[in-house]
């Protein structure tokens, strides 16, 4: 049963919240405060998602997520940001989120965006007992794995997040193409809009550092059209 790390302060919402993720046979680990949380994620290790609030008690959503990451690179983070708060979600994925959902959402909605990670995960899980790499790709003088979530070069290793990776994965395997813009976020994210392309130019600016060891290696944006990745 995949365990989730569940932070909201509003009683109610977090109530109804986790009924309904437990109907969908989640173990979902509540907790009411940043600090708490933090507590129960160090002591009750590992947890396959966490889905943080951003204001929270005693130690906000942004500053929970930095200390996850410090301590796992590569558990999926989902944040619930209010609507009117559009650049807590960019603050939030410069952070290393993989993603957000905007106050109110959908009880649906979120069941499928956590769907879709816990598949990824599992995925991962399973790749780890067998000898195979189907996921391996060379990018430039880059190793990326794309099961393990990692990117190598010259003996230094980059975690990535499950959003990252995938971003990557979609240019690397098309790379020296001009992709659309709306090609890529309606792929990734399963939508186009202005602020989700927004967020993919957050995505593009951390993977750029992260490729800076092969000079090579060009992540260009096409004004008006989209991006090419060249090597």
């Amino acid at each position: 049963m995949p365990r989730i790390l569940y932070v909201e302060d509003d009683p109610n919402l977090g109530f109804v919240t986790k009924d309904n993720l437990e109907l969908h046979h989640y173990d979902i680990v509540h907790c009411t405060d940043g600090l708490q949380a933090l507590e129960t994620f160090q002591k009750q290790q590992p947890f396959d998602l966490c889905v943080l609030d951003v204001m929270l008690p005693h130690l906000d959503g942004f500053t929970l997520a930095q200390k996850i990451r410090q301590q796992d690179t590569q558990v999926p983070i989902l944040f619930l940001t209010a609507r009117s708060l559009q650049e807590d979600k960019l603050h939030g994925l410069r952070l290393g989120a993989d993603d957000y959902l905007t106050k109110p959402f959908s009880m649906e909605e979120l069941v499928l965006k956590i769907a879709v990670f816990l598949r990824r995960s599992q995925k991962n899980q399973a790749n780890e007992s067998i000898t195979q790499t189907p996921g391996v790709i060379n990018v430039g003088n880059y190793v990326f794995d794309f099961e393990k979530l990692h990117l190598q070069i010259n003996g230094k290793t980059q975690d990535l997040t499950f959003r990252e990776a995938e971003v990557l994965r979609y240019l690397a395997e098309r790379h020296n193409q001009i992709i659309k813009r709306e090609d890529l976020l309606k792929a990734i994210w399963g939508d186009d809009d202005y602020f989700m392309g927004r967020s993919l130019d957050v995505f593009m600016s951390r993977l750029r550092k992260y490729l800076c060891d092969d000079p090579n290696i060009k992540i260009e944006g096409i004004h008006g059209v989209g991006f090419r990745m060249r090597w």
